[in-house]
């Protein structure tokens, strides 16, 4: 059959199955076979495949309004925008489509910030390794190795340290920094935790320095560690936070959210043609009323314990190398195997996983994920690596 895939832009390398269906931690192509998803579109499908409660938001909210275009109010955006502030403790938020647009509003609103309240200054200091999206100004923002080359001219403003260091933050810092930057969790890096310490000891020294702490939460926000966002467990509040990925459950959405000092945007600064839209806004106001609830951010901390110990067991009867995550966002090191090889076997026996690095296997299932999909997702990779 020819389905003029030759038509897609080639951007990414796929395999050849065509997915036709999708249910909790279950995909299926469309010769049937049947595939456990420990990605889930890279920790966006944070409920599973086609979740009631999304379904149910779509259907009733397609009924009444889709969009009425971002020149007006609509009832779910101010819905899901008070959600959002009181899960973050912060006080502004701006929806949108995407992380990378997210994040590309948080180095505008900064900047912002800084060239009213900070006498111009506009460099923001990122961490190497890191991934904050694929528009100019996010690729340059990013410390992913060989992203400085691309797309020349590239978008000049930032400064790179290694993460965890905290020395090397506060000899970048000059007069020109408006901000630090950082994930708390540097998932396409290959899952390396920002400790908690550490994220308390930098917001101290964006304090003490005058300057904002970003927080870009695209892939550990929305209960991913455990709790609503990955910078909670350290205690603290950013000035800036960025949700994505988990946000829509499945759909589009992302959201800028920023203290109310910070919130310095003029009318026509920042804006987009859906953002903001009723049917997507719908849907996060389910997804975030689902995964708020303290019972369900305990079975994801339950659950992510669970897949520690079944990796860490596999990793040492197998002699591979360190768990590296927090609650369902994790990665295991391989000792003398190709990651990216594995990935592709898994594929072969039906299991879903992702390669960030030649030696390293991340780990996205759906929140939702059981105890029994757990172990059926280790037997897999049991045969996998072999």
């Amino acid at each position: 059959m020819n389905d003029h895939f030759d038509r897609i832009m080639k951007v990414a390398e796929r395999p050849s199955p065509v997915m036709v269906k999708g249910a909790g931690s279950w995909l299926w192509d469309r010769d049937g076979k049947r595939y456990l998803d420990f990605v889930q579109g890279w920790a966006v499908n944070c409920l599973g495949h086609s979740p009631r409660v999304v379904l149910d938001a779509l259907l009733a909210q397609g009924a009444e309004l889709i969009n009425c275009s971002p020149a007006y109010y609509n009832e779910p955006m101010a819905k899901l925008a008070v959600l959002l502030a009181e899960a973050s403790g912060l006080d502004q938020v701006f929806l949108c489509n995407s992380g990378a647009e997210a994040n590309e509003g948080a180095i505008k609103l900064a900047r912002k910030w800084g060239a009213r309240h900070r006498d111009g200054s506009f460099e923001i200091i990122t961490m190497h390794g890191s991934f904050h999206g694929r528009t100019l100004a996010t690729m340059a923002a990013s410390g992913k190795p060989g992203w400085d080359e691309l797309f020349a001219p590239r978008v000049p403003g930032f400064r790179k340290v290694p993460l965890g260091d905290l020395d090397a933050v506060a000899d970048a810092i000059t007069p020109r920094t408006v901000a630090v930057m950082l994930e708390p969790i540097q998932g396409e890096a290959g899952v390396f935790v920002a400790a908690d310490d550490y994220l308390r000891a930098l917001r101290a020294l964006t304090e003490e320095r005058g300057v904002l702490l970003i927080a870009d939460e695209i892939q550990t926000g929305i209960g991913r560690t455990g709790r609503f966002l990955g910078c909670q467990h350290a205690g603290i509040a950013p000035d800036i936070v960025t949700l994505g990925k988990g946000l829509g459950g499945g759909v589009p959405l992302a959201a800028l959210v920023a203290a109310g000092r910070v919130s310095c945007f003029e009318y026509g600064d920042q804006g987009g043609t859906f953002n903001g839209n009723p049917l997507m806004a719908a849907v996060g106001c389910a997804v975030v009323a689902t995964v708020q609830q303290e019972e369900f951010l305990r079975g994801v901390v339950s659950n992510g314990a669970y897949l520690t110990h079944g990796l860490e067991t596999l990793a040492g009867e197998r002699g591979h190398g360190e768990v590296r995550g927090r609650g369902l966002l994790q990665a295991l090191e391989l000792q003398g195997q190709d990651a990216k090889k594995v990935a592709t076997a898994a594929l072969d026996h039906g299991l879903l996983i992702n390669a960030p690095r030649p030696d390293t296997l991340r780990f996205m299932p759906a929140l939702t994920v059981s105890r029994d999909e757990i172990d059926q997702m280790i037997r897999r990779l049991t045969a996998s690596l072999s």
